[in-house]
């Protein structure tokens, strides 16, 4: 089964401002196990490549958030989950046909972890 996650980066991921509670090791341990993945962010498209350069992680697309349709399109998954921390996340997710999950409302460590993502 191949599953896409689409990450936000400012209050979801711990390399953001204000911090997330999603380590970048989640990332790595995605990538490793087949996971399309990448970022849907507020920053510049540059901005989010620095993100991944200093993670070790080759991301498969790096998008503002209203392309997010646009990944969908891209590529072809089973499953396609955005994570982040705002109701705009949760919009634009919904729009695109994406799941959500919240970043501070939901147990997203236990679904990472679920995923053998997390330890």
């Amino acid at each position: 089964m191949v599953r896409l996650i689409s990450f936000d980066i400012d209050g979801t991921l711990e390399v953001g401002a204000p911090p997330g509670v999603i380590p970048m090791s989640v990332l790595r341990r995605a990538s490793e196990l087949g996971f399309l993945i990448g970022t849907c962010s507020d920053r510049l498209l540059l901005e989010q490549q620095r993100v991944w350069e200093g993670s070790g992680v080759a991301p498969h697309f790096t998008v503002v958030k209203q392309g997010l349709a646009v990944v969908r399109a891209t590529f072809d998954a089973e499953h396609y989950l955005h994570i982040g921390d705002t109701e705009v996340d949760a919009m634009v997710a919904r729009e695109a046909g994406f799941d959500f999950l919240h970043s501070l409302e939901d147990d997203v460590l236990a679904y990472l972890r679920a995923l053998q993502l997390h330890p």
